[in-house]
């Protein structure tokens, strides 16, 4: 079941510490006006986990993911991490579908992802293309 985590908890700070791509953002970053926290779950365990920034523009940067907009058209996807087997795969198509519901005016939705392999083979792997390479990150865009 799809989770969407809009304000913060005692029990985020411990979550967040797992993040392998992104741990050094704070979590007033990670759930604000326009940023989310997504978990897939099975009962109480927790299955995968994604943070999502809305902007206006897709950012080349981490540093770009501060600020705040009022009228977001894209979707950022800046990291991810899965405690099982196909669950980052199914936690992107429902946070997709979930946010195509509640902000109907995102059109776009990319990632800010390191350059690795890992995270090219993911994003590939499940129908992303590379829409472009920055000096540290990649982005991705997903149909």
């Amino acid at each position: 079941m799809l989770h969407t985590i809009t304000t913060i908890t005692d029990d985020l700070e411990t979550l967040i510490q797992d993040d392998p791509v992104r741990p050094e953002i704070p979590l007033s970053q990670r759930v604000n006006a326009n940023s989310r926290i997504y978990m897939l779950k099975n009962g109480d365990q927790t299955l995968a986990v994604t943070c999502v920034k809305f902007l206006t523009v897709v950012p080349a940067a981490v540093e770009e993911l501060v600020d705040l907009v009022e009228s977001a058209t894209t979707a950022v996807f800046y990291t991810i991490w899965s405690y099982a087997g196909g669950a980052g795969r199914e936690l992107i198509q429902q946070v997709q579908s979930s946010i195509q519901e509640e902000f109907p005016d995102i059109s776009t939705y990319v990632t800010l992802s390191p350059k690795t392999e890992m995270a090219r083979s993911f994003h590939l792997k499940n129908g992303a293309r590379e829409l472009r390479e920055n000096s540290n990150t990649i982005n991705y865009i997903y149909k």
